[in-house]
């Protein structure tokens, strides 16, 4: 599987203009960027003459503040699919566990820097979220797993206890876990964001819930240990000026945040009715997407291509 998102091939393939398309192959937030962020963009054009802040200094003062975490635990990269790539190459792991199915970069990631992977299949009866006990028993003899939570395709989140208890096995076995909650934002409830551990990495996407992903901004909160040897080997100025004040406009927005989880809740319950509607058989979802089952999705992908979907 690879990444959605892709809408200028489909758009040469289908003699179409990009903005034609109504793209749900990628899980953005469908209310957009905040007006905060579009307005900081504009008024800040001139920045782009300059190199942008390498430390990303405001962006990383906007998230301790958010969040209640300490400056230093932040790294920010060019959307966390950056930060995924750094990872086994900057810790050097040659062991990494990946449940699948699961977001397609880790593989890359892990391929490129050179590890060997072990993969833990979840199974469709337990909604393809993954059991605390079986991936704690894979992680053994790991250097480093990877966790999505909520899961990407599944949707579904693991309640906080359960990943704590995934995290305790981990600092058992000195496996680094790294929790990628891109879609947290949706159900923060479920977030181990700010957890104390040398052993724990949590990645955060800006561009999903705030709409930037043109943009590309993300972060991850690193131990003292493993943020030097991340910032050792990262790439400098990989965070654009406008992303960056985009961002912290975006951070700051606080009915923005309510407004969306409120939107998104009411069309949840609308897709609910429909797919039921339909007969569609689909995995319950605390993200803003769906996993859905159908002996028709060939049939399904074609139709709503031909409506330009």
């Amino acid at each position: 599987m690879s990444h959605g998102g892709n809408i200028y091939a489909l758009a040469t393939v289908r003699g179409l203009s990009p903005d034609e398309i109504m793209d749900f192959s990628a899980s953005i937030n469908p209310l957009g960027m905040p007006r905060a962020a579009r307005a900081a963009i504009t008024g800040h054009m001139a920045d782009v003459l300059h190199y942008p802040d390498p430390g990303c200094t405001e962006l990383t003062e906007a998230i301790a503040g958010k969040y209640g975490l300490s400056d230093t635990s932040i790294i920010c990269g060019n959307g966390s699919t950056e930060l995924i790539f750094l990872l086994p190459r900057a810790l050097g792991a040659s062991k990494v566990l990946i449940p699948y199915p699961a977001f397609s970069e880790y593989d890359r990631a892990c391929l490129i820097a050179g590890a060997r992977i072990r993969y833990l299949r979840m199974r469709k009866a337990d909604s393809f979220v993954p059991k605390a006990e079986a991936f704690a028993d894979a992680m053994k003899g790991m250097d480093m797993a990877f966790l999505c939570n909520p899961g990407n395709p599944s949707g579904k989140a693991l309640g906080t206890e359960a990943v704590l208890d995934i995290l305790r096995a981990a600092e058992r076995a000195r496996c680094v876990l790294v929790v990628d909650e891109a879609f947290m934002e949706f159900c923060p409830q479920h977030s181990v964001l700010g957890v104390d551990s040398r052993y724990l990495v949590v990645l955060r996407s800006l561009t999903k819930f705030y709409g930037l992903a043109g943009l590309r901004v993300g972060f991850a909160t690193v131990p003292k240990g493993l943020g030097r040897k991340l910032r050792k080997h990262k790439e400098p100025w990989s965070v654009n000026v406008l992303a960056q004040r985009a961002a912290v406009a975006s951070l700051n927005d606080g009915p923005f945040d309510e407004r969306t989880r409120k939107y998104i809740a009411r069309q949840k319950r609308f897709l609910q009715r429909s797919f039921n509607s339909m007969g569609l058989r689909f995995y319950p979802s605390d993200a803003n997407y769906y996993l859905i089952e159908s002996k028709y999705a060939k049939h399904l992908i074609d139709g709503l291509l031909g409506r330009s979907i």
